[in-house]
């Protein structure tokens, strides 16, 4: 079927909306009509690495307009959220551990379906798709029923997008990986829509100290809207002297820098969890991290199985606990090279394109 898409063609050019061909669902395949897609960093960092031309979009929400007749548990008019692929039979997703499948990259990087064929064309030309099992950066998306979560009919799916990556890593990363007590001393790098998702998550289960630290001002009054208790400018202040002792700390920056100077602070036994994308290398004190007893770990997709996670949000949200609205900014698909200009400078935390 012909679908418009958001197209990127190199890694220094803009998106441009253009027509494309979409495959029609295979049995194992759903195929959502999408009404909003988040804009996460995740696609403007891999935008330059992945094969080009390629359609993005990783935080989709939709209708299902049809699916495959091995495809249970989702069905047509379902509303529902659209997030990361795993393959739900290796040691890691045995476990519960989906965001760790062993067959991760090839089922949400490869740009491809497992068996090779690609379910995105234009004029004969196969493009790079299936990003995050879905490409949603266009009018329909393929997906499957590993991360086509069914939402209730009320859901306001503008709001629910970004819970398919962004949103759910922030406060998954607080909920289920740092999971700090109220007394705790929670430090947060970025106050983007991952840092901001943490910070409502650590308020939501009630932890009495949350320093976020970045240097745009207008992210800084957000945090603390959103429940931090002080707000740090790393440009002018000294981090360590206001937040040296924290039991906890998040990196969303993924900065060497910043993750070395967040293990720094911390007191004995705390933990420091990374979820950034960007450098792969950075140096740290690994005497420190031995005789102080800390923790530094990686965290994928906020540890979060999206069939669970994705709906106890939603339930915090509806309870006042998780107010996603204030994050998004909203822009017609055809305004994307706004919305990621926005979102490179600050003025934007969570763009979500409308189809």
């Amino acid at each position: 079927m012909k679908v418009t898409a958001a197209l990127s063609r190199s890694a220094q050019s803009p998106f441009t909306l253009e027509e494309i061909e979409l495959d029609g669902p295979r049995p194992d395949e759903v195929l959502v009509k999408v009404h909003a897609t988040g804009l996460c960093h995740t696609d403007l960092t891999f935008k330059s690495q992945v094969p080009v031309p390629a359609v993005l979009g990783h935080e989709g929400a939709g209708v299902v307009e049809a699916v495959g007749d091995q495809v249970h548990g989702v069905k047509p008019g379902d509303h529902v959220v659209l997030s990361y692929r795993s393959c739900g039979d290796c040691r890691q997703c045995d476990a519960g551990d989906r965001a760790y499948c062993s067959r991760a990259a090839r089922l949400n990087l490869s740009g491809t379906r497992l068996d090779g064929s690609s379910t995105l064309s234009q004029n004969g030309t196969s493009l790079f798709g299936s990003f995050f099992g879905q490409s949603s950066f266009a009018q329909y998306a393929l997906a499957a029923a590993d991360n086509t979560v069914v939402v209730d009919p009320s859901t306001d799916l503008t709001t629910a997008a970004p819970l398919g990556c962004g949103l759910q890593t922030g406060a998954g990363s607080v909920l289920n990986v740092l999971a700090p007590e109220p007394d705790s001393h929670l430090v947060i790098f970025g106050a983007g829509g991952v840092g901001l998702a943490a910070v409502m998550a650590a308020k939501a289960i009630g932890v009495q100290r949350i320093i976020a630290v970045d240097p745009v001002a207008s992210r800084r009054d957000k945090a603390a809207e959103l429940g931090a208790t002080q707000t740090v400018d790393p440009t002018v202040e000294d981090v360590a002297a206001v937040a040296r002792g924290a039991t906890h700390a998040l990196d969303t920056t993924a900065n060497p820098d910043v993750i070395a100077a967040a293990l720094g602070l911390l007191r004995q036994r705390g933990m420091l969890v990374l979820v950034g994308l960007g450098a792969a290398r950075g140096t740290i004190d690994l005497t420190d991290l031995m005789f102080g007893g800390k923790v530094i770990r990686g965290c994928i997709e906020g540890d979060a199985n999206p069939q669970e996670f994705i709906p106890e949000l939603l339930r915090m949200h509806a309870q006042g606990r998780f107010p996603i609205e204030s994050l998004i900014s909203t822009y017609q698909a055809r305004d994307i090279g706004q919305a990621v200009a926005d979102a490179r400078s600050g003025s934007a935390i969570k763009p979500v394109l409308l189809w």
